[in-house]
């Protein structure tokens, strides 16, 4: 999961931050309406936490222009008022769901979760896949019933490579969703992750290098059947 941060409020936005990244969720970070607005033009996020009230383009505004630009980014607004008619205007305007301030950061995260249980093609909470059963909100991993412990960038990984189902992910777009804007492109990261990960798997390995185009999460058997 990716997400775009949008709060004028650096200490708050840099604990939004800090938490997202303890729940394996790579997020970038911006401060006003004008450059949320560079940032999604460019980059695909699954979720944004925007502030209503901030610096440039208001956040209605933005959400408006995520809406009729048919991104298929969630939208969780957040808001210093706690009054029905905020939260029935933003509503309307068409976030999916709304904070407000002062709240806990967990609940945030669930909230955030909530969204991701549901994007535009119905992903379960859980997926199962190869052997494989993925929890997103209770950060769990099962091979064939035996639980495999992930550090938060393996989870991040295997959770992109796992909602492929079989397709193949270039090591560009894992960077891009697994990691937040601050990655270096030029990294090996993403090779020392894939292979450490493998490693937490155990044999057989599940996660094939496609020479040239990038990984792909499969059995065994069926990557053998496709060099037959």
């Amino acid at each position: 999961m990716r997400v775009l941060i949008v709060e004028d409020e650096p200490y708050l936005a840099e604990a939004i931050r800090d938490g997202l990244r303890l729940e394996a969720i790579a997020s970038d970070m911006v401060g006003d309406g004008d450059t949320a607005l560079e940032y999604l033009a460019v980059n695909e996020y699954d979720a944004v936490i925007l502030d209503r009230d901030i610096p440039g383009t208001h956040g209605d505004d933005v959400a408006r222009w995520i809406i009729t630009t048919g991104l298929p980014c969630r939208i969780l607004m957040l808001t210093a008022a706690d009054l029905l008619d905020e939260k029935i205007r933003g509503f309307e305007i068409g976030a999916d769901d709304y904070v407000t301030k002062p709240f806990e950061l967990r609940e945030l995260v669930m909230r955030l979760r909530a969204l991701g249980r549901r994007p535009a093609e119905g992903a379960p909470p859980v997926q199962e896949y190869a052997g494989l059963r993925l929890d997103t909100f209770r950060r769990e991993v099962y091979r064939d019933g035996r639980y495999v412990a992930l550090t938060r960038k393996q989870f991040a990984v295997l959770e992109v490579l796992l909602a492929a189902r079989g397709g193949v992910i270039s090591a560009e777009t894992l960077l891009e969703r697994a990691w937040d804007e601050n990655a270096d492109p030029f990294t090996n990261a993403v090779r020392i992750t894939i292979s450490s990960l493998r490693k937490r798997l155990g044999d057989p390995w599940l996660i094939h290098t496609v020479a040239g185009v990038g990984y792909r999460l499969d059995t065994a058997e069926a990557a053998a059947q496709e060099h037959l």
